[in-house]
This record gives structure tokens, C-alpha cells and sequence, in this order.
């Protein structure tokens, strides 16, 4: 794993054995980021990854300037290597939350303008997250909700739904709030 872009590109990210995480593969980040990279400001932008796993997410949103990112985990080896690795690179920009996602979204009092979720796929009630971000007060006028989920599911009779990406094995869903 590495970070593709920005002011860390190049940096190996190398997570222990132990992390049970799915990360996204670096062929469905680049293609996501050179998305982003057309509708969005880094720089103006603060961001939220919810079940960020390794931080693969967080670290390359911060590379590329992200203004705040927080890095959502629940799980406290993937919380603390997260921790770890934003230290080692010197990504001050990098907050990370040792929380449950959902609990995380009903109670924060921070609006973002990009929301990214990569909930476990088998996750039972991860639509939740959609409903909980943009009817929730968690996204800014005109920010974006990105959810990576497997092709079985299928967000486009959401009204705040925009467009879908699929890479390989891995579909993003799109989602601006108005």
C-alpha cells in the first residue's frame, strides 16, 4: 500500500499482519482521487473517513492538502496504527477518532465538506451511514458523501445520489448534498 500523491507520494504505508482490514486497492484510490482531484479544492476542504481501516483514505486526502481530515476506527489496533503511521509521516492535519462510526455521526457537532465511509461490505445496517450524513447536519451545503460498497448494492433512488464509479471489484456511490 502507498500513498499515490501529494506531498507524501511514494511513502509505503506497511500495516502489521494483524489489521483486519479491506483496504482500498491503490488502482480504485487513484482513479477515486483523480475524481475528486476535477471537482474539488483539497486545500479548502475538510474531510471525514469513517471505518478507516489502515488510514489509506485519510493519508492520501492529507498528502493532497486536505485542510482536516478525521479517521474514524473502531477498532483499537487499527486506531493506534493509524495514530502511529500520521506521527511518523508528520500529518498534523490527521485527527484520529477511536469511535463507532454511526455513534460518531449522531453526536459530532463538526460539518465536513467530503464524507468518505468504507464500511465492511458484510456489514449489516451500513446503508445507515447515507441516511446518517446527509439528513444528519455532518455535510455542507454542497459537499460530497462517497460510499464504497460491493456491486450488490445499489444507492440511485436516493435523491441526493449523483453518480456511481466502478473499479474492478469496487463501486463508489456519490452523494451531494444540495
Amino acid at each position: 500500500m502507498r500513498i499515490i500523491s501529494g506531498k507524501y507520494k511514494g511513502r509505503a504505508i506497511n500495516p502489521p499482519r494483524n489489521l483486519r482490514a479491506r483496504p482500498t486497492t491503490d488502482f480504485a484510490k487513484e482513479n477515486l482521487f483523480n475524481v475528486l482531484g476535477n471537482l474539488v479544492d483539497f486545500e479548502e476542504c475538510d474531510v471525514l473517513d469513517l471505518f478507516a481501516g489502515t488510514g489509506s483514505i485519510s493519508y492520501e486526502f492529507a498528502s493532497r492538502g486536505a485542510r482536516s481530515v478525521t479517521a474514524v476506527e473502531i477498532n483499537p489496533v487499527h486506531y493506534n496504527f493509524i495514530r502511529q503511521t500520521a506521527a511518523q509521516l508528520g500529518i498534523g492535519s490527521l485527527h484520529a477518532v477511536k469511535a463507532n462510526a454511526f455513534l460518531y455521526l449522531k453526536n459530532c457537532n463538526k460539518q465536513f465538506d467530503i464524507v468518505f465511509s468504507d464500511a465492511p461490505y458484510d456489514l449489516e445496517g451500513s446503508e445507515e451511514i447515507v441516511r446518517l450524513t446527509l439528513e444528519g447536519d455532518r455535510l455542507r451545503s454542497g459537499g460530497l458523501l462517497i460510499f464504497e460498497h460491493s456491486k450488490k448494492a445499489d444507492f440511485s433512488d436516493n435523491a441526493c445520489f449523483w453518480q456511481l464509479r466502478s473499479y474492478g471489484s469496487v463501486q463508489f456511490s456519490f452523494f451531494k448534498k444540495p
